[in-house]
């Protein structure tokens, strides 16, 4: 970023490109930078890591202290973790808050309204959690027979490519990026993202290969819930024209209005209170390991950070197929924390 808050992302072919490029940053007199010697006290070494390290512990204090909202902490997390607004195969991940699309009114102090953050959305209906559970410990069998890839809960991701654009249809440039992706036309007017009620239901109870998790749009954007572009998308099986997104009844049809209370439902005393919950699953201690399998939080292994050596791999075939299935399926970010989250600090009025 720079002075004036505008970003750029620079991609690099190798890490050791990428680490020869940022040492040379490190190195040079930027007055402005966050790592210049001014603001480091004088220092003219920097440890990139422990920097950050440190610049991120000072962040989570804030949002601990409540100095911050939990958007704006869940961006910060999202940065720290390598997902960005300018790749759309790691683009920022959010939480769905909500669980309810059906009342016409909603009262935020309910704790009943709100999805369960310390459970990953392939774990919020406990009859589709048994038939992901099933499916890991077979595969498990299977891998420690020497037969078939590590285990996994989940063959699909909570965020991808595809998924940013499914959301994101209605608003240019994603419009022509979601033609590009169908081969020159809008995918079947079923599989749209017509109705937050029914992505809800699909992605938390209804649907094998739909766990997807939200992106920051729906907590500030109403313009990608309108087709003002007046695409054509189809009409559904039902006979229901595809057009503006339908919201839920308490909404009242304004997508200000949603997303407004969307927003208030994210900063709410509820969320506030759980949301160190579902930071430990993306970005923390349940990401990987036993405690992710305790969790049902694993996908599949190229997924991970680490877990393929794209260098190392001498067959451009070979490689050029591993990242298209690294981009297609999703990648799972960055792991920030090998502890739980510090829960955020709620302070109750009586």
């Amino acid at each position: 970023y720079d002075v004036h808050r505008n970003g750029t992302l620079l991609a690099f072919s190798t890490h050791t490109e990428r680490e020869e490029v940022l040492s040379k940053v490190l190195s040079s007199p930027l007055p402005s930078s966050i790592f210049s010697s001014s603001i480091l006290g004088g220092s003219t070494s920097i440890n990139y890591k422990k920097f950050m390290n440190n610049l991120r512990a000072k962040i989570t204090s804030q949002w601990v202290q409540g100095k911050m909202t939990n958007f704006d902490f869940i961006m910060h997390m999202n940065s720290f973790a390598g997902r960005t607004y300018n790749d759309l195969t790691q683009y920022p991940v959010f939480p769905w808050v909500l669980a309810d699309y059906e009342s016409e009114e909603l009262d935020l102090n309910d704790p009943s309204i709100y999805r369960d953050l310390s459970k990953p959305m392939g774990a919020q209906n406990e009859n589709r959690a048994v038939q992901f559970r099933d499916r890991f410990e077979a595969l498990e069998q299977s891998y420690e027979m020497g037969d078939g890839p590590p285990p996994f809960h989940y063959g699909t991701h909570y965020s991808c490519a595809a998924y940013v654009l499914y959301y994101l249809m209605r608003l240019e440039p994603f419009s022509r990026l979601a033609l590009s992706l169908q081969g020159g036309k809008f995918d079947v007017a079923d599989r749209l993202f017509h109705n937050v009620g029914a992505s809800w239901r699909s992605a938390s109870s209804e649907n094998l290969q739909d766990v997807r998790e939200l992106i920051p749009e729906f907590f500030y954007l109403p313009d990608f819930l309108v087709n003002s572009n007046m695409f054509d998308f189809g009409t559904t099986q039902l006979g229901k024209t595809v057009h503006d997104l339908t919201l839920p009844p308490w909404a009242k049809g304004d997508p200000k209005r949603f997303i407004r209370i969307h927003r208030q439902a994210l900063e709410s005393d509820h969320v506030s209170r759980h949301l160190h919950q579902w930071l430990d699953l993306i970005f923390g201690y349940k990401q990987r390991g036993r405690e992710a399998v305790a969790s049902l939080n694993t996908f599949v292994h190229v997924t991970y950070e680490g877990q393929v050596d794209l260098e190392s791999i001498t067959d451009p075939v070979e490689r050029d197929s591993i990242i298209a299935q690294i981009q297609n399926f999703g990648q799972t970010p960055s792991r920030l924390e090998r502890k739980p989250f510090p829960q955020r600090n709620v302070v109750v009025a009586f």
